[in-house]
């Protein structure tokens, strides 16, 4: 294990960084007048075979599929957006059978209320449900080491329901405050003391203050940037304490079919561990726009 930096210094590192930095908000455009819909569908895969090849390499296939679905509603100062997220994909390394490489279902529901004609200011009203399809390993990095399960359908999963406040100052950037709560399921007995819950325990309930940054604009001709901060700290524990999930994204249309992205996520969870948890997903392949 690393040794852990100083929590609360990276939080608020984090929190200027991330200043300049939307990403899985459900932003209803001003311009909408009653309902739209999307669905958006990618598949990425790569594969690489060597036989006799004399600069070495590993033979690999992996793919990886993805699917969101968005509905957004707009009338008079009433807006409302919901959002799936699943992905799921795999890699099949030689001599290291299959390991999955990304797993997400997610689920996300909210309302908001302008209080200014302009949108800058409104109140927001969310319900968030997150958790995976299928079981993860930490891969022992041996043939001798075990791979140890840490993660299933379920264990853990998260349900958040919040309510607050949210300032606009232009239209790329949101900024946002609240009152939340955060529920946590681990099915898997054996999984629950990996996310602080005590043995024979399912089930935590905890509340506190939310707050969020989100960001989005098209940086450059068909490149889309879009990065969110979002933080849940429970009022029983210490701030240091405080969960964190930061995600960004750069997608790149190379044309109507083909699609490129670059993917970056942090997470810090102190019920899963004191240090910090990184994802990096660099890749190409098919973007269909079902309707």
């Amino acid at each position: 294990m690393s040794k852990p930096i100083n929590n609360l210094t990276f939080l608020t590192l984090l929190l200027f960084f991330s200043i300049s930095a939307e990403a899985q908000n459900v932003s209803v455009p001003d311009t909408l007048n009653g309902w739209t819909q999307s669905w958006v569908a990618n598949m990425n895969g790569s594969q690489a075979a060597y036989s006799n090849w004399s600069q070495g390499g590993v033979s690999t296939l992996s793919g990886t599929a993805s699917s969101v679905y968005t509905v957004m509603y707009r009338k008079d100062q009433y807006s409302y957006g919901f959002r799936t997220n699943l992905k799921y994909g795999q890699s099949k390394v030689k001599d290291e059978g299959v390991r999955k490489t990304d797993d997400l279902i997610s689920i996300t529901n909210r309302i908001n209320y302008q209080f200014r004609d302009d949108g800058s200011l409104s109140s927001y009203a969310t319900v968030v449900f997150r958790t995976q399809f299928d079981r993860g390993f930490e891969y022992g990095e041996t043939d001798t080491d075990p791979d140890i399960l840490i993660s299933n359908f379920m264990a853990p999963g998260y349900l958040s329901e919040s309510v607050g406040l949210s300032y606009k100052p232009a239209p790329s950037i949101i900024f946002e405050s609240g009152l939340g709560l955060k529920q946590t399921f681990v099915t898997d007995d054996a999984l629950a003391p990996e996310y602080g819950l005590d043995p024979g325990e399912n089930f935590r309930s905890e509340g506190g203050l939310t707050t969020g940054i989100y960001y989005e604009k098209e940086i450059f001709e068909n490149i889309l940037y879009t990065s969110g901060l979002e933080t849940f700290t429970n009022f029983l524990i210490p701030i240091d304490e405080t969960d964190v999930m930061w995600g960004n994204e750069l997608v790149g249309k190379i044309n109507s079919l083909i699609s490129a992205s670059f993917q970056f996520e942090l997470r810090y969870d102190n019920d899963f561990s004191s240090d910090i948890q990184l994802k990096q997903v660099l890749s190409a392949g098919i973007s269909v726009s079902l309707y």
